[in-house]
């Protein structure tokens, strides 16, 4: 992948420059700059100043502000448990979680964001839906799209979760209309559809060769223009079910970008911002962490760094996602100058506030301006820092009415009891390989399927990512501590994916196992939770599949046999080959049984009562050597 360098633009940049000049003069002439307001916030132009030979010339730039946070996966209502916190390290070294996100308060948020900001925009990193709590996810993510357009949000990319349900299913998320198979939710009342656009640049049809959605679009006001492209991680199909992404190719993110960076150039758009649905990996948990030290973007790593430093310098910033971290990063771009990267942790617990210097000659973007912030520091002007979603601040009062309406829609399956735990089973915010939780999904699993006439499975896998919260003790409702509703167990398994029973060989299993740590999941290793019976060594020490000791994998106390066929139970995707297990789409012999969700919850009222409930497991089923 190459970089693509800025074009000597010459003549094109002169005449740019006398066009800047005429639009500062409309500006100024067309006083008070308040009456031309875009619907964010009152506007505030230059004053007219004093006629006379030493009358100052007007400022050629003016401050436009970028708005971000990506990776809302639909939570309108503020996550429960870790997913509900944001780690903030304190001046003294400690670092203190801070209960944030939910929909109502990130529209108050950006709402107190906006004022005083005539040139304000609000864009997304993708993953606006999908692998989302009940509230929204039993409407197939009508509710947040309705949220999101009252939030007024300009512009997003889309992510990988935007394909769950297919390219239909999200081309009416853009366009509206009722969901094929159920309908209208609430009498009288059809789905308009998202009011702004979901880009998607590198995906594109295998019928036809095109973009399925609009690649890019240009935001405008009082002659500034700015282009937004929207992709989403090449490997999208890699974690996405097949019929997600079926019919579609995806495309590298880098030769994309600079595709159509080059395109909004010759139309005269010279300020750029990508959004990106792939992300990095930043050296500490907090969000105010500084990934400039020692130097601009060391304390980041991961897949984002590559690609920041392959687009092309005609894009000004970018907008990321997709790993749920919290950064703010000058990387600098293949010329070598410096170009603001950020992301706002995921679940709208966090937004970034950006200033873009955009001169008014050129028509671009100032980038000598653009730094990372680093809140705390006194004295300092950052032009890009991410705030915590505080819910110590008044609600949106239309969010939460919309939140209200769809809950009074969802409450009869919601609130349904399904079963007792004792204290909080961690998985989402459980940063071990092994998980209380994984561990309790996985042995669901492996019951539920283990009858004859259910599969025989003797194991099972569960991928982690699957897993999208923790099991919460305290009520959220009126249920009272300890009883876990069904609207909070799919909170926890929101994709309803297909169980599978496959015949697959011993040596199959283990080199399922090493794929855990190598090829694509070498950098970032996915570590499977595996049910009750199923041990191995995980050795940290070495690299690569080496990590997994092949001669310590046993099944119930006795080692894997290469040679023998075992029964193994999985959801769908895993069956699939997908989160890079290729070993596990091999299965033959495939039977497919109930939901991953029905399962689950079949668990839970089989093997916990009020008098019974389900403890956290010890998680000593993986062998961790550091």
């Amino acid at each position: 992948m190459s970089a693509t360098p800025h074009r000597t633009r010459g003549t094109r940049r002169i005449l740019a420059a006398a066009a800047g000049l005429a639009t500062v003069g409309a500006l100024v002439a067309a006083m008070p700059a308040a009456a031309q307001d875009h619907g964010h916030g009152p506007g505030h132009g230059p004053g007219h100043g004093h006629h006379g030979q030493h009358e100052p010339k007007p400022d050629p730039t003016v401050d436009v502000q970028l708005l971000s946070f990506n990776d809302l996966h639909g939570n309108l209502e503020p996550p429960a448990g870790s997913s509900g916190t944001v780690n903030e390290t304190q001046p003294d070294g400690t670092v203190k979680a801070i209960p944030a996100g939910g929909a109502e308060y990130l529209a108050s948020s950006l709402r107190t964001a906006r004022k005083g900001h005539p040139y304000s925009i609000t864009a997304a990193g993708g993953d606006m839906i999908g692998a989302s709590p009940m509230l929204s996810g039993l409407f197939h993510d009508e509710p947040t799209i309705e949220a999101l357009n009252d939030i007024k949000l300009d512009v997003t990319s889309v992510g990988n979760h935007e394909f769950d349900e297919g390219a239909t299913e999200l081309a009416r998320m853009q366009n509206g209309g009722c969901h094929p198979t159920d309908g209208c939710f609430e009498k009288g009342k059809k789905f308009k559809g998202a009011d702004f656009p979901y880009l998607a640049a590198n995906v594109t049809s295998e019928k036809t060769g095109k973009p399925i959605l609009k690649p890019y679009t240009v935001w405008k006001k009082n002659g500034v223009k700015i282009g937004f492209i929207g992709v989403t991680l090449e490997g999208t199909p890699n974690i996405v079910t097949a019929n997600g992404v079926k019919g579609l190719k995806f495309h590298d993110e880098i030769e994309t970008i600079n595709k159509y960076a080059k395109e909004l150039d010759r139309q005269g758009v010279k300020s750029i911002v990508a959004l990106i649905h792939e992300g990095g990996m930043p050296a500490s948990s907090s969000y105010n962490y500084d990934c400039d030290s020692p130097g601009a973007g060391d304390g980041i790593s991961g897949p984002i760094v590559d690609i920041a430093k392959g687009i092309s310098p005609k894009v000004d910033a970018l907008v990321t996602g997709h790993t749920h971290q919290a950064y703010v990063c000058s990387i600098p771009d293949p010329a070598g100058n410096p170009r603001m990267v950020t992301s706002a942790a995921s679940f709208g617990r966090l937004y970034t506030d950006s200033t873009l210097t955009y001169d008014l000659r050129t028509n671009d973007i100032v980038r000598t301006a653009v730094k990372a912030g680093k809140p705390g520091k006194p004295g300092q002007t950052p032009t890009a820092v991410n705030h915590i979603v505080s819910r110590d601040q008044p609600k949106a009062k239309d969010i939460t009415s919309l939140i209200s309406r769809w809950n009074a829609l969802a409450a009869p399956i919601a609130d349904k009891p399904q079963g007792f735990i004792s204290a909080d089973i961690n998985g989402r915010g459980d940063t071990s390989p092994e998980t209380p939780l994984g561990d309790l999904i996985a042995d669901a699993q492996l019951a539920g399927l283990a009858p004859a006439d259910k599969g025989g499975a003797q194991l099972a896998f569960m991928n982690p990512g699957g897993i999208r919260s923790d099991l919460v003790y305290k009520a959220s409702g009126s249920e009272g501590d300890g009883v876990v509703t069904y609207g909070e167990a799919f909170t926890v398994q929101p994709f309803t994916n297909m169980m599978n029973v496959v015949d697959l060989t011993g040596a199959q299993l283990i080199t399922a196992l090493q794929q855990q740590v190598s090829g694509a999941n070498e950098q970032s290793p996915k570590i499977l939770q595996v049910s009750k019976g199923l041990t191995y060594t995980l050795d940290l020490t070495k690299t690569g599949a080496d990590r997994v000791v092949a001669n310590t994998v046993a099944l119930n106390g006795t080692a894997i046999d290469p040679a023998a066929t075992y029964r193994v139970a999985m959801n769908e995707f895993l069956a699939g080959g997908g989160d890079g297990f290729a070993a596990l789409g091999q299965g033959t012999n495939k039977l497919v049984g109930a939901s991953d969700l029905d399962v689950f919850n079949a668990y839970l009222a089989a093997n916990s009562s009020a008098s019974a409930p389900i403890a956290p497991s010890a998680t000593d089923r993986i062998t961790v050597v550091k």
